[in-house]
This record gives C-alpha cells, structure tokens and sequence, in this order.
C-alpha cells in the first residue's frame, strides 16, 4: 500500500537519479517548535548545511549562519525565516532530517501530486453508492454532494430471484432545487419500479488529495494502488520543467556551467518520456474501468 511519503520519494528519485545526485544533509538533534528562531544541529554533519534555504521535514527555512561547536543554527530574521516560500511553520522532532538547499522541495513535490491525482478526473473517475428505497409517489431522490455524474442505476426485482436490473429511464440533475433537496443534486427515476424495493445508484466523483505523509493512496484517493505509478510519472512531467528555469540562474558557477552540459533539448525529451509512459498508461487504465465496471450504457435514457 504506497503512501504520500513513498510517492514523493519515488518522484524525487525521479527527478534526481537514484545515485547522481546527492544532497547535502544533517539531522535535527533537538525538538523544535513552530515558533523558534534557532535549532540544533548534529555537529559532526552541520558543515553541510549553507547560509540559505534549508528543509526540515516539509517546511523549508532560511538560515543564517551556524555554529559548528555548540550545533546552533540560527534562522534568518527569527520566525520571519520560518515556513519560507508558501510553506508552513512546524514543530519538528528529534532526529529529522535537514536537507540544505533541496533541489526539490518536498512541498513542492506534494503539490505536484495532487494535482497528478486531481488531473485523473474526468478520465478516471471514482465510485461512490447510493441505496434508497423507491416510494411509488416520488420521482426525484437527494444524490451526495460530492456525485458528479450517474455510473449506473439498478433495482431489486420482487421475488426469490435476487436479481438487481438496470433501470432503463432516469436523469441526473446537478442543478436540484436546494430546499427540497439541500446537497443540489439528485436524480429523478421515471421507470416503474416496486414500491419499497431499493433503488442502486452507483456515481462517479474526484478523487480525494492527499494531506498527511501516512496517508495510504488507495484508502484517501479512492484509486486503486496500480493508479500511483500514473501519479508518478504525471507529477515528474510537472516538476522536470523547473530545471530550465535553474539553467537560466547565472550567478553560480555550478549552474553556469550545468547550463552548458544539460541542454533544453534534454529536458524537453525527459518531460516528452514520462508524458508517453503517461498517456500509454493512461489509456489502458481508462479501458481496464470500462471493462471491470461496466455502465449498462445500452439502457441509459432519457
């Protein structure tokens, strides 16, 4: 089962190379809140650490300067050098690792995640059901709030059969007038069906983001866990372009000289690699849903 955490290691290794390209490290060797100007560091690895950008878990902050006898590392302007570039202040444990100048912030990278997985909608959709049972005076039934569209609607014939059949005329309305039904939606059912047998909806909605690092991809998302490797390679294509916005930094040597070894033209191929490996991909899983859930298209109407 991936979580978010193994999705942002798998995309950083990605951009990165699995061996290639090291970054520079130390640990965190104290806790720290969210409010503190200084942290300690482990003195034996904290010359690795540069006047600039640092990361600590997801939160990147700015540092001044340290002092590699007692540890310290002091924060650029004290809590102002917290939760730099859109990141969020936060209290880091013991232990945690402090990566210096990240190519690839982690927050960045998570960012590109959800918006791989938020991408997969419309093309992949997940199910939602909806149980209720049918009143012989009613045509219209509430749908949930988050029901974007009607996979397929089914109902329990009377009798030992235990059969469900399709129902054959119904229509979707996004659009429901919210006092009689307060989620907006609903779905209006013009077949003849037994009173009091139950009525099967099965709707399509987005998928959900993911937040905490623990988070299992198929039990937040909604996907199946073969899904990730989309979200993978959609999110790699998204960040691989940064490294063209990097060759064009002229006031360090390395990136001047990196600029002359590493051409546009090879970024460009490594973004149009992992958008094929994407779209194959992508195409095959959206047929696989056909195929393992079907819609009854056939009786669809009205």
């Amino acid at each position: 089962m991936t979580t978010l955490d193994q999705l942002v290691a798998q995309v950083k290794q990605n951009l990165m190379g699995f061996s290639l390209t090291q970054e520079s490290m130390t640990r965190l060797m104290a806790d720290m809140t969210a409010g503190d100007g200084t942290f300690q560091a482990d003195g034996e690895t904290i010359d690795n650490l540069s006047a600039g950008i640092a990361e600590i878990d997801d939160e990147l902050v700015l540092v001044q300067k340290w002092d590699s006898m007692s540890g310290t590392v002091t924060v650029l302007g004290g809590t102002a050098g917290r939760g730099y570039a859109a990141t969020t202040a936060a209290a880091h444990t013991t232990g945690a690792l402090i990566t210096s100048a990240p190519a690839y912030p982690r927050a960045r990278v998570k960012e590109a995640i959800n918006r791989a997985i938020e991408a997969l909608y419309p093309h992949l959709v997940v199910f939602g059901e909806l149980n209720f049972p049918y009143v012989s005076a009613q045509l219209e039934y509430p749908v949930p709030a988050d029901a974007m569209d009607i996979w397929y609607v089914t109902q329990r014939w009377v009798g030992p059969e235990k059969i469900s059949g399709a129902v054959g005329n119904w229509r979707f309305n996004p659009k429901a007038y919210a006092t009689d039904f307060p989620t907006g939606k609903s779905i209006q059912v013009f077949d003849s069906v037994t009173p009091g047998q139950n009525v099967r909806v099965i709707y399509t909605k987005r998928p959900t983001a993911l937040s905490a690092g623990s988070d299992v991809f198929s039990d937040v998302t909604g996907y199946d866990d073969r899904i990730a490797d989309l979200v993978v390679w959609d999110a790699t294509k998204r960040l691989l372009p940064s490294a063209m916005g990097a060759r064009l930094q002229q006031q360090a040597i390395e990136a001047t000289e990196r600029a002359v070894v590493v051409s546009s033209r090879d970024v460009a191929a490594a973004v149009q690699m992992y958008a094929t490996l994407y779209a194959e991909r992508l195409a095959d899983e959206r047929s696989r849903q056909f195929t393992e859930d079907p819609n009854y298209a056939a009786f669809m109407g009205s």
